[in-house]
């Protein structure tokens, strides 16, 4: 089944434009046109309940994130608000710092604003999206699944881990550990669950356990994590990091602690956002969050339009940028 993205993108319009022709809202006779003779040539048919829906809401969507002050999902928001803003859509920011009280309330704005969908990107497990699935409005969930019959846009969590912990283990390093995120989130169980594939494979005499931290996807929980790694009876040579935050939590401590990277490994799962080393000495496996953002607003405007077809996930993949520098002998 076609959708409103294709139409408006042969019609040389914005899906929003599209929006307007089939709700006979005021557009060019001409604009009017091109859009029904590429709706022709694609077969399209508005869904009338869609339409009934869209009537009533206004051109915002609302995009509800865990961490607005991590730059992965700013870069995420960027996306978004990219694509949604050549639409003819505002996005409305919401920051729930991965509280789920907090999330909801979002939610519950973004129903009585009548915004038209929701792109959200889960606090936690206990997310509920019944009562915005209910009015009949569209969600995408963004960077984790929700848990939800719904349109998703998530990384490929696992392989990021063990991709991350090859680069450490080819490199030369065999005692690894890993720090990630609540193990709540599945984001950060299944980079530990990548993590944990290859070591259990390559280094199957280590007691995995205690190289294993589940912390909060924060600086601080990456200190915490990497004090108590060099507070064991023999500490890690390298350590996997299960997001931006905690890379960087990690390599403070290790710098101060006069183990700056070579001489302790360290592989980040997403760029880091700030750090006083050079890129070259730290393997990062890269996430395409602008990416993501991008995809997903692209998903929430064919739902508004009217796509009908069962939901669907797309599962983006990081790339590996090894460190440039050999570890120390």
């Amino acid at each position: 089944m076609s959708t409103i993205y294709e139409v408006a993108k042969l019609a040389g319009v914005s899906p929003a434009t599209v929006s307007r022709v089939f709700n006979n809202v005021g557009v060019s006779a001409e604009k009017a046109a091109a859009v029904r003779e590429a709706a022709r040539q694609l077969d399209f048919t508005p869904n009338r309940t869609a339409r009934s829906l869209r009537r009533q809401a206004s051109e915002v969507v609302a995009l509800v994130i865990p961490d607005i002050e991590n730059p992965h999902f700013t870069e995420m928001a960027r996306g978004v608000e990219d694509v949604a803003s050549e639409a003819g859509y505002s996005v409305v920011l919401c920051n729930s710092d991965s509280q789920v009280a907090k999330e909801d309330t979002y939610l519950r704005i973004a129903i009585s604003e009548q915004m038209a969908g929701v792109i959200i990107a889960a606090a936690s497990s206990e997310t509920s999206l019944d009562q915005v699935l209910a009015t009949g409005r569209p969600v995408v969930a963004v960077d984790r699944a929700s848990g939800y019959d719904v349109d998703g846009v998530v990384m490929a969590n696992r392989s990021a881990g063990q991709a991350a912990t090859e680069n450490l283990l080819d490199a030369g390093y065999r005692r690894i550990a890993c720090v990630t995120g609540p193990e709540s989130i599945e984001t950060a169980a299944q980079r530990a669950q990548g993590w944990r594939a290859v070591m259990a494979r390559r280094a199957p005499e280590l007691d995995l356990d205690e190289l294993l931290v589940y912390s909060s996807f924060q600086v601080n929980g990456g200190r915490e994590a990497m004090e108590r790694f060099l507070a064991l009876p023999e500490p890690p040579e390298a350590v996997v990091a299960g997001n931006n935050l905690l890379g960087v939590g990690t390599i403070q401590v290790l710098t101060e602690r006069g183990l700056t990277p070579p001489r302790v490994g360290v592989a980040v799962i997403g760029s880091l956002p700030f750090t006083t080393l050079s890129p070259s000495v730290v393997s990062v496996v890269r996430l395409p969050a602008r990416e993501m953002g991008v995809t997903a607003a692209r998903m929430l405007l064919d739902r508004i339009g009217g796509d009908t077809q069962p939901a669907r996930t797309v599962v983006l993949r990081g790339e590996l940028q090894p460190a440039q520098q050999p570890p120390a002998p």
